[in-house]
């Protein structure tokens, strides 16, 4: 039987869709953002014991996400602002889905504590 680790998952989330990369393995996912695809990002969270999903607040396109699955999911949201400036402090420069939402998600250390 594998063993099941605690994971922080980050959500870069834009007008269409959530990208999603898992700390515990690195795989990268993305899923619609509508409630379709909160069901699939709902079963992809189930595979592993989370710790907390982290989101930035972007403007209505969280909203939907925050609805469906507040309840459900560890949710915690934060200031985009206050992500990229910890995402430059670590001296990632790059500006992109992925890589927001790995920053988003942080190390399990950072902004997500």
């Amino acid at each position: 039987m594998m063993k099941m680790m605690d994971d922080t998952i980050g959500v870069d989330i834009s007008k269409a869709t959530l990208d999603i990369p898992r700390l515990s393995d690195g795989k990268m996912a993305s899923f619609g953002n509508c409630p379709a695809g909160f069901k699939q990002f709902a079963r992809f969270c189930a595979e592993t014991v989370v710790t907390r999903v982290v989101c930035e607040a972007t403007w209505s396109y969280h909203k939907g996400l925050e609805r469906a699955l507040g309840t459900v999911l560890p949710l915690v949201k934060v200031n985009p602002l206050q992500s990229r400036r910890f995402a430059q402090a670590q001296g990632v420069r790059a500006k992109t889905d992925a890589v927001d939402a790995k920053n988003v998600g942080g190390d399990g250390n950072g902004i997500c504590a």
